[in-house]
């Protein structure tokens, strides 16, 4: 056997490894994003003729008083929940990295709620804010909070997004605990020494050593919870389905009721593609801002 087919040989072995998991990805996610791109300059309701349009679905989006809610509905929610997610997960993170009692029990109650099934935890969250009969407006009526006053939670269009931005915290801030406490645990502890004999006060260490050293760790942190606060879906469908009225709408549900309920296919790949410029905007700012950093 001559070289060149040994070589032949060895890279037909080594693609017949990655073939399987290519075909997959080409077929099921590169396959669909083309074709959504396409989609998007063509009218389409899923079963009949396909009909050109131009740049028509992009126009609409001007004119759509759904499309214009959900994209402030979208950035409210990601201004509101990664900054709240960052700091619940980072102060778990500093008090479970430290030797207390039932340390390993905290970290799995914190990190429970991330790896329980939605649905469930949806049903109990609807349960304990019920504004009716529900425990935490019990408690609220308890302190002395009048009846009228009271918050209305997901059925008040001025308390839904709260509700959905806590309810999103809460589910997702034991996973990103999970990261902040690795980057905790790989800090030099001689830093930490340095800073006692230099008389650092607790406050100081946080911010002159902790913060700096987690640098990394946050940028990461930041940019998935970003992306995923871009994205988010099940939790809206799951606590108010938008509403009430267009309060908690957000750009990939209206997608969503685009494409699958009034099956108007090119138009909700024209949104896609807004959603998927700003993601990309977003990330491409955040790295400069981190790369101006370092």
């Amino acid at each position: 056997m001559t070289k060149k087919q040994r070589e032949l040989r060895n890279n037909l072995v080594a693609y017949s490894f990655i073939a399987p998991n290519f075909i997959g990805f080409a077929v099921f996610t590169l396959g669909p994003i083309i074709f959504a791109f396409v989609l998007a300059f063509l009218k389409w309701n899923g079963s009949g003729e396909m009909s050109f349009v131009a740049l028509d679905n992009f126009k609409r989006l001007a004119s759509d008083a759904a499309f214009k809610a959900a994209l402030v509905n979208t950035i409210v929610y990601s201004l509101g929940t990664v900054p709240l997610t960052m700091v619940c997960a980072l102060f778990l993170a500093i008090i479970l990295n430290r030797e207390i009692f039932a340390r390993n029990f905290f970290r799995t109650v914190s990190f429970f709620p991330y790896v329980a099934s939605l649905v469930a935890v949806a049903v109990v969250w609807n349960m304990l804010f019920n504004p009716a009969k529900g425990p935490v407006n019990m408690l609220l009526s308890a302190l002395g909070v009048s009846e009228k006053h009271l918050p209305g939670w997901a059925a008040d269009k001025h308390w839904a997004m709260l509700t959905v931005i806590l309810f999103s915290v809460w589910k997702n801030m034991g996973y990103y605990m999970v990261i902040y406490l690795a980057g905790l645990q790989g800090i030099n502890p001689e830093l930490y020494e340095a800073a006692n004999l230099d008389g650092a006060s607790t406050s100081q260490q946080f911010w002159n050593v902790t913060l700096p050293q987690l640098s990394s760790t946050t940028f990461f942190v930041t940019i998935m919870l970003t992306i995923d606060c871009f994205k988010v879906y099940d939790q809206i469908y799951m606590i108010t389905q938008g509403g009430p009225g267009t309060s908690t709408l957000v750009l990939v549900y209206h997608i969503y009721n685009s494409a699958f309920i009034s099956w108007d296919l090119g138009y909700a790949s024209a949104v896609s593609m807004v959603l998927f410029a700003l993601v990309l905007a977003v990330t491409l700012f955040q790295f400069k801002i981190d790369k101006k950093n370092h």
